[in-house]
């Protein structure tokens, strides 16, 4: 350090030489390092920012050589489109993305809501079409009738039931479908919807056309009951609304002749009747004898055999006498009005002789024409006419024998039953199975009336009164024959479908079958059992029958008759559950309020539940075991269709009906029957065609 204060003069006063007066003080010091020192780069943000701007320039320019183009092609137009994962770069109208699976979310007002997966490849340009659906519209049904709103019918949208009438916010996806609308009393209406979606509303107005016709009948002289297809709607003159459809049209009045005819209503169409003049009525008379099957003469004429009705003039007595072989003749004398009907029996006394029976063993019981007498070891008396006398104990083979009596003669009748076992058990068994699977029960028939009287309701032509007795045993079939069974015979065969609904279900009873393939049928089942053939066929013709043999068949009409009608108590029904229509809960399958949409005639407020064919076996038996006699299918018979008149006192014993014909008969009602015509168990029809509610059961004789 230099301090600047004055010098001092050197001793000796010489000028040139100059003392400083303060010493030099020496301090420390270090060199510095001999290496030379680099010049050094100090990093700032500009050099971050730049260095940044880089890599993000060399990622997406990375991104835009590897991504493929991608367009969401999606109608409607308007429709959003979100990407809910990955990295995707919005480029124009379309999108870079990377290969792989994206979930998108496509939103539209109107439409329902779609997630997709796109997969995107590696082609460079990708289009992906979408298709919104749109939300459903809103569909409102009203149905208007014959005097304003109806409420209540049936809407089905493509056979689909959708609810009854008025309907209210229906969601329906939008389209084009067929409406169809039902309501009782009315026809039924079907006609094209366009549904508009996007919760559009879609009103509906029906207009239902009326089912019914205005109908008006007069008489001469007025007051007539009215029974249209039995039942009473009123009395002439008379105007109402009744069904469209075929009708059986009744006019009574008391002392006058019933007047009958056809009624054909079409809907809407009003008739006005012709004015029917109804003729007095003869006496009505309605002759029975015990027992059945005696000769009438009136005045000397014969008229016909018991049971009879006939119509006698007013105001005159008749002679009334009856003949019967074996009986005793019985007379009546007879006076008749107007306004009367009679119904007179008379007793028949029998002509007897003594007949001793000796039977083996000895707790036989014995039974005269089908009536049990008690014990078989006893003495009868027997009329004089040719009997059936049969001896029956069970665990053994009954016994039957056609016998005639002989008054003045001592006469006897020794009989000794054979066991089960010695008469070959497996031959008479009550119940035997076919190789089909069927089951047949073994019936002891007996004497009857067939058909019915010309006073019964409903009652045809062609049911006249018969005395039929069955005196052969037979099998019979309580059920009706299967799809499933008949298909065994031929495996082709199909029932078909019944207003869209299969009646070709293995339980159901096979239909679509003509009287030959039912007679083809039987035969084909006799030769799986090794049995003599009933039918005789040349080529595929069935060209008549063998009565004497035990192959199967089908039942004949009377045995039939027999097997429906009779209760085993000597009475004849005139309907599987008595005498008065309609029939109770579940008394069969007939035309019911499910048919109402397709047939003009059908049973109001009656719901067997089901449509067409039920199952076989749904309903209950009747008193012989059988179901179905009424009801279900109609049924084949053996009998070619025709009428039989009975001349004389002979009975008809075991008849198969003519021998030839264009038609066969068929009996009992079916699920398309509802008048009181063919309800009735004697009603008989005929036919040469297969039918969708025609079928058969089988029979066969007893081996004896």
């Amino acid at each position: 350090m230099q301090d600047h204060s004055k010098p001092t003069a050197a001793p000796g006063g010489d000028s040139a030489s100059v003392e400083f007066a303060e010493a030099i003080v020496p301090i420390d010091f270090t060199p510095p390092d001999a290496t030379p020192r680099r010049a050094g780069l100090r990093l700032r943000w500009p050099h971050f920012l730049v260095a940044g701007f880089l890599v993000v320039a060399g990622v997406c320019g990375w991104f835009v050589l590897t991504a493929r183009s991608v367009l969401v092609q999606v109608e409607p137009i308007t429709a959003s489109v979100e990407f809910l994962d990955g990295f995707q770069l919005a480029l124009g109208g379309r999108t870079l993305l990377l290969p792989g699976s994206y979930e998108v979310l496509i939103r539209n007002p109107g439409y329902h809501e779609e997630r997709v997966t796109l997969a995107v490849g590696e082609e460079q340009a990708q289009d992906f079409p979408v298709l919104l659906r749109e939300l459903p519209g809103l569909v409102n049904i009203e149905a208007q009738g014959e005097s304003g709103p109806l409420a209540g019918a049936l809407v089905l949208l493509d056979g689909q039931e959708l609810g009854r009438t008025p309907l209210r916010g229906l969601e329906v996806e939008p389209g084009d479908y067929e409406l169809s609308v039902q309501a009782e009393r009315y026809l039924p209406l079907t006609q094209p919807l366009t549904v508009l979606g996007r919760s559009q509303q879609n009103d509906v107005a029906l207009s239902l056309a009326p089912a019914w016709g205005d109908i008006s009948f007069s008489t001469t002289p007025p007051g007539a009951e009215i029974l249209v297809d039995g039942q009473l709607i009123g009395t002439t003159p008379y105007t109402g609304e009744i069904l469209e459809g075929e009708h059986e049209l009744t006019l009574k009045l008391t002392a006058h002749k019933a007047w009958q005819g056809e009624l054909v209503v079409r809907a809407g169409e009003p008739q006005q009747l012709p004015p029917v003049s109804l003729e007095r009525a003869d006496g009505l008379v309605f002759i029975r004898s015990q027992p059945s099957g005696a000769n009438v003469t009136i005045n000397g004429e014969f008229r016909g055999q018991t049971p009879l009705e006939v119509a006698l003039a007013p105001g005159r007595a008749h002679e009334v006498t009856l003949f019967r072989s074996g009986f005793n003749a019985a007379s009546r004398t007879l006076e008749t009005r107007p306004d009367e009907e009679q119904d007179i029996t008379v007793p028949l006394v029998p002509i007897t002789s003594s007949v001793r029976i000796v039977a083996e063993p000895a707790d036989a019981l014995v039974y005269v024409d089908g009536e049990l007498r008690g014990p078989a070891n006893q003495t009868l008396e027997l009329m004089a006419a040719s009997q059936v006398i049969e001896i029956r104990q069970e665990g053994y083979v009954p016994h039957t024998v056609s016998f005639t009596s002989r008054p003045g003669l001592e006469q006897e009748l020794r009989v000794t039953l054979k066991s089960l076992e010695e008469a070959r058990l497996e031959a008479i068994r009550p119940v035997i199975t076919t190789a089909a699977g069927q089951s047949l029960t073994l019936l002891y028939p007996g004497q009857f009336t067939m058909g019915a009287s010309r006073r019964e309701p409903g009652r045809r032509a062609n049911e006249d009164l018969r005395e039929v007795r069955l005196e052969r045993p037979f099998y019979l079939s309580p059920h009706e024959v299967t799809n499933l069974q008949f298909r065994a015979f031929r495996p082709e065969h199909s029932s078909g479908t019944l207003q869209g609904q299969t009646i070709d279900l293995d339980n159901q009873p096979v239909v679509q079958v003509t009287w030959k393939d039912a007679a083809l049928y039987c035969n084909w089942l006799s030769e799986q059992e090794g049995l003599p053939l009933f039918y005789r066929v040349e080529g595929d013709e069935v060209v008549g029958f063998n009565p004497e043999a035990t192959g199967y068949r089908l039942p004949s009409e009377a045995e039939w008759e027999w097997a429906a009608r009779t209760d085993g108590n000597g009475n004849t029904l005139r309907f599987p559950w008595g005498e008065q229509m309609p029939p109770p809960e579940r008394a069969g399958n007939f035309a019911d309020v499910s048919v109402r949409s397709f047939m003009g005639a059908y049973m109001a407020g009656y719901d067997d539940t089901f449509l067409g064919t039920a199952p076989v076996g749904q309903f209950p038996v009747n008193a012989r075991g059988m179901h179905d006699m009424a009801g279900n299918v109609s049924e084949w018979v053996h009998d070619h269709y025709g009428t039989v008149l009975s001349v004389g006192s002979s009975v008809e014993v075991d008849p198969l009906g003519p021998t030839e014909g264009a038609y066969h008969t068929i009996k009992g009602s079916s699920w398309a029957h509802s008048t009181v015509t063919e309800i009735r168990l004697s009603y008989r029809d005929f036919g040469d065609t297969a039918r969708n509610d025609l079928g058969f059961r089988i029979a066969r004789y007893l081996e004896e």
